[in-house]
């Protein structure tokens, strides 16, 4: 049987409302109002993960740990969080905050042998974010830019990565397709599961992640597409099973 393509819709706060961002740019997306009622939104629709980005806690104007939190006890749901884990305490408090997953990017970057050691300790708890710009990595809410992207992946490898978060920050927010091309590029050099992010836009773009799975990627993060309304999740959740489509 066919694996199906695990879908996380996306929830990404900046003081404590649900919003969007086109390439990672304050105030660019939108704002969506009440995360809680976004997450019944999802879970309404079948999903049974949700991706929550604390944007305020990434660019460092502090953080809604009460509101994700409420996402964790309340929404019903798996919660993927990522965003200001860069430090032990941050990852303890996350994790004991009932997050199934976490995901560090900068300061796996900049912190090699913390991530190392994380990597060892907390196992497929801890997937590692590689936000790609023209073939590099950017760090810092995507303000920095950071080794070359395939060079790093190798590296993660040997430190125990467990699960790698690619996004294509070019393709974020825009609306005009994953870049499948860099995906693939990602799953040629390493085994470790791939989960998709930036760009996703139709079922049609699901369809073609979803073939992708044989390669190496397990799942796709849906942020704007779901918010604008280009995609049905109940629909893409029956495309990425396999069900229609």
């Amino acid at each position: 049987m066919d694996r199906e393509l695990i879908l996380y819709p996306a929830i990404d706060l900046m003081g404590g409302e649900a919003v969007q961002l086109v390439q990672g740019a304050p105030g660019s997306g939108g704002r969506f109002g009440d995360p809680l009622a976004v997450a019944a939104r999802w879970r309404e629709a079948g999903a049974a993960w949700l991706h929550v980005v604390d944007l305020d806690a990434a660019f460092g104007y502090g953080d809604n740990a009460d509101v994700v939190a409420r996402l964790v006890a309340e929404s019903g749901l798996l919660v993927d969080l990522s965003g200001g884990i860069r430090d032990d305490a941050s990852l303890e408090r996350a994790l004991a905050g009932g997050a199934a997953r976490v995901s560090l990017g900068t300061a796996a970057v900049e912190r090699p042998e913390w991530c190392a050691r994380v990597l060892a300790d907390h196992g497929d708890a801890v997937a590692i974010s590689l936000d790609v710009r023209n073939g590099r990595l950017a760090t810092r809410g995507w303000t920095a830019q950071g080794d070359e992207a395939i060079a790093a992946v190798e590296r993660f490898v040997t430190w125990g990565a467990r699960r790698f978060v690619v996004t294509d920050v070019g393709s974020d927010g825009m609306l005009g397709g994953p870049n499948l091309g860099l995906l693939a590029q990602v799953c040629a050099h390493t085994s470790v599961p791939v989960v998709a992010s930036g760009g996703i836009t139709t079922l049609d773009d699901v369809i073609r992640l979803r073939a992708m799975v044989a390669q190496g990627v397990e799942g796709a993060i849906i942020g704007t597409a779901l918010y604008r309304g280009t995609i049905d999740l109940a629909e893409a959740l029956r495309v990425a099973r396999g069900q229609a489509g």
